[in-house]
């Protein structure tokens, strides 16, 4: 059933050569009115205080998420990836830069000497992700071979656990790119290889100080604990169950311009979740998704997860209302519950049908069969989501998500989910919801100016916009992270897990910074006591928005003192007209026209500088390829995985002038840590050359003030190949982004939050970009 039929993507998709001088004067234009929200560029937090050595090791981090706050000491986080090493854009198209050295078993992709921990492994090829043609990938750690198989076996996961979705997928889940996410550790030295040279890749791997503690991963560990709580990403706490945990809720209305305080906490705490309900505010209308029909005789099946203190639960069906007059059986555990019945046709939209089902048949259980019969139809009757809802101490709350359709083969097989007399296999619908354009304008502008900003022991830490702070920038998107989630449904709860701990007292407020009063809002916050060692550090959310500057990196980061960086919500509004010239005739094109490519902005390559370092200790292939898809997220395919996803996609609607992008990457057991410093940041375009007006909200830890710092950390020696293996032959740095062209500011008693509100001159300047690039046409 899987659906093959697309076109495979020309290689012009994405840009072979970079582009160098394009749009000149906008980095002038741009960096006098560049949104440099009072400390932003320039966070500073504190001394590293005494920690571990090193984070947890292989699977421990995921069932320890309640952990994430204490700092990872003396350990590294490192990249290989098939950038370009002469600035170009070379990533991975024609394999140059993809192989470190070739040895009898083929392309060596990564390897170190000493301790440490592979953590992600991605890739992409043409076509469109089917990585069938790159043949085995073998991982050999300390000498042993723990993995040798086809790497399109082992992303489908036919490989059976560890190896299973959602710490594999394929290009399907995850819209054109590949990724392993099972975490590997080693005590003296790694290597990975694949058969063939698999052209766009990247390894990311963790670096420890010694290997006291670490065992060497054993792929027999099928580690089914962490996997079913991965599988409840978006609908779960991950974090383990603490005791004395209390609840703290306010019901409130905020009118425009000022602010209230939801909690206030005395510590020593944890907060372990913090989520809001925000009524007025209305779903995005458009949707991208896949989905199937079934026709006479047909039907479909599928588990899902319930609360056992349910009172009740209710299946919500999304369908393409196109079709007329669908009906279904509809059946829970073999008992009857009603009908599905979608009425007239409705061309263009999106339905959505609900049935409640009584408690006598759920109470107690954890999960339920669903089952669906064909009745009668226009037509066949088509399914493309499925949300339940449990009915727990008399309010709704999302328990479980099955995203269906060829573009969800894992999300299906962990549903166990199968369909009967399929007529229909649809891989990229895009429909609308009917809600009021007003309504639309109003709630985005809502999420985008009222902010969450909390304050931890005198400092604040977290000051950002409610969407994107809970992950969703371009308006009410479905949003499904581990850490992290947005039900844009009915009665619907935007929840964050992040734990946040304090040691003395916790003040939590929304402000109402925009041009929507806030009606009927509730916020509730979940804390227990904790202890707080001098290793554990606050939680920081830092928000930014401006347009790009030419020549400059789009920093998610940049900040002083200790801390560890465990990712970022990332929306990019595009400012790249549609027909504007582009290239001189000499040069390669993006495109087969002259026209612009209107997601040339997604050229643009991670890169993070720790610790004041020339030269970047990750630095990737491209935007879309950080966040672990691939192809321009399969030509604007949406989708969510615990850890990495692209929840919206705006083309010329909504409140999105050209194209916009909305993407998460979260990074758990691949987190970044530094003890004097990070900048992590990424460029706009191939050559930081396309204009963009961009927004972020990075999601780190930082050193407590006031904390014991420990001993300075040793300088690491250069990283060589295990003593057992040539050495690989030396590369070409890559160049280190100019440095900012405007002042970068920060205010002593805050991580530098922006102030609130987008300065008044940004919407000038994004005409101002608009108006230049369309002259020259």
């Amino acid at each position: 059933m899987r659906d093959r039929s697309a076109t495979p993507p020309p290689t012009t998709g994405r840009r072979r050569a970079r582009r160098l001088g394009a749009y000149l004067g906008v980095a002038s234009l741009a960096a006098a009115a560049v949104v440099a929200d009072a400390g932003f560029s320039s966070v500073r937090t504190h001394a590293q205080p005494a920690a571990a050595a090193r984070g947890p090791v292989g699977w421990e981090i995921y069932r320890d998420l309640g952990a994430l706050a204490r700092l990872r000491g003396d350990e590294r986080s490192v990249q290989s990836s098939s950038y370009d090493r002469t600035g170009g854009n070379n990533d991975g198209f024609n394999g140059t830069y993809s192989c470190q050295r070739i040895n009898d078993r083929g392309c060596v992709i990564a390897e170190h000497r000493g301790a440490g921990e592979i953590t992600s492994i991605w890739s992409t090829r043409e076509p469109w992700g089917d990585v069938t043609a790159t043949g085995n990938i073998v991982v050999e750690l300390d000498g042993r071979i723990v993995l040798d198989a086809p790497l399109i076996d082992v992303v489908d996961g036919r490989l059976g656990a560890p190896f299973v979705w959602p710490l594999v997928a394929n290009a399907d889940d995850a819209a054109g790119g590949v990724s392993i996410k099972v975490p590997m550790p080693f005590r003296r030295s790694m290597r990975v290889t694949v058969e063939h040279n698999p052209y766009f890749h990247h390894v990311d791997y963790r670096v420890f100080p010694n290997a006291d503690g670490v065992r060497t991963f054993n792929p027999h560990e099928t580690a089914t604990d962490v996997i079913d709580r991965l599988r409840r990403f978006g609908v779960a706490d991950p974090k383990p169950a603490v005791s004395g945990a209390t609840s703290t809720r306010r019901d409130f209305d905020l009118p425009l311009g000022a602010s209230v305080t939801v909690a206030e906490l005395t510590g020593p705490r944890q907060i372990s979740q913090l989520r809001m309900r925000l009524p007025q505010v209305v779903p995005s209308p458009q949707v991208v998704d896949d989905g199937y029909a079934y026709g006479q005789a047909g039907g479909s099946a599928f588990t899902m997860r319930v609360d056992p203190n349910n009172e009740g639960i209710r299946l919500i069906r999304r369908l393409d209302a196109q079709i007329a007059d669908q009906v279904a059986d509809v059946f829970v555990d073999g008992h009857p519950v009603g009908q599905w019945r979608s009425g007239p046709a409705r061309p263009g939209e999106w339905g959505v049908e609900i049935i409640e089902v009584p408690a006598e048949l759920t109470a107690g259980k954890s999960e339920v069969q669903i089952t669906n019969r064909f009745v009668s139809s226009s037509l066949d009757v088509n399914e493309f989501r499925y949300d339940v809802h449990s009915r727990v101490d008399g309010e709704w709350v999302r328990t479980d998500v099955l995203d269906l359709g060829p573009d969800h083969p894992g999300e299906q097989s962990a549903h166990g989910y199968r369909v009967d007399n399929p007529v229909f296999a649809r891989s990229k619908l895009i429909a609308r919801y009917p809600h009021d354009p007003g309504q639309v304008a109003a709630s985005d502008e809502l999420l985008s100016t009222a902010r969450i900003r909390i304050t931890f022991d005198g400092q604040t830490t977290v000051d950002a916009p409610i969407g994107e702070f809970f992950g969703t920038g371009l308006g009410e998107h479905d949003v499904r992270s581990l850490m992290s989630s947005v039900d844009p449904g009915l009665d619907g709860w935007y929840t964050a897990w992040w734990p946040m701990p304090f040691a003395q007292h916790a003040v939590i407020e929304v402000v109402n910074g925009g041009g929507v009063p806030i009606t009927g809002a509730t916020a509730e916050v979940t804390s227990a006591p904790a202890e707080i060692g001098d290793d554990v550090g606050l939680f920081h959310a830092t928000h930014r928005r401006g347009v790009t500057v030419q020549g400059q990196d789009w920093n998610f980061l940049d900040t002083g003192g200790a801390g560890t960086f465990y990712g970022v919500t990332h929306s990019m509004r595009g400012l790249i007209p549609p027909g504007a010239a582009t290239l001189r005739d000499d040069e390669e094109h993006s495109v087969e026209t002259y026209a612009a490519n209107q997601r040339n902005y997604l050229e643009g390559d991670e890169r993070f500088y720790v610790d004041g370092a020339a030269e970047p200790a990750w630095h990737g292939t491209g935007t879309e390829d950080f966040y672990e898809s691939g192809w321009y997220f399969r030509e604007g395919t949406t989708f969510s995985m615990p850890l990495h996803g692209n929840p919206s996609h705006e083309v010329s609607v909504d409140g999105c002038q050209y194209d916009c992008t909305g993407a998460y990457r979260i990074l758990i057991n691949d987190a970044v840590p530094f003890r004097t410093g990070l900048r992590a940041g990424i460029e706009h375009g191939p050559a930081n050359d396309e204009p963009g007006d961009y927004s972020s909200t990075a999601y780190w830890y930082g050193a407590r003030a006031g904390a014991r710092p420990s001993v300075g950390l040793p300088q690491p020696p250069a990283e060589q190949p295990p003593r057992d293996l040539p050495e690989a032959p030396p590369v070409v740095p890559s160049r280190p982004p100019s440095e900012p062209e405007t002042p970068e500011t920060s205010t002593p008693e805050t991580t530098g939050q922006d102030d609130g509100d987008t300065p008044p001159d940004v919407q000038q300047v994004v005409a101002d970009v608009i108006r230049l690039h369309e002259n020259r046409r």
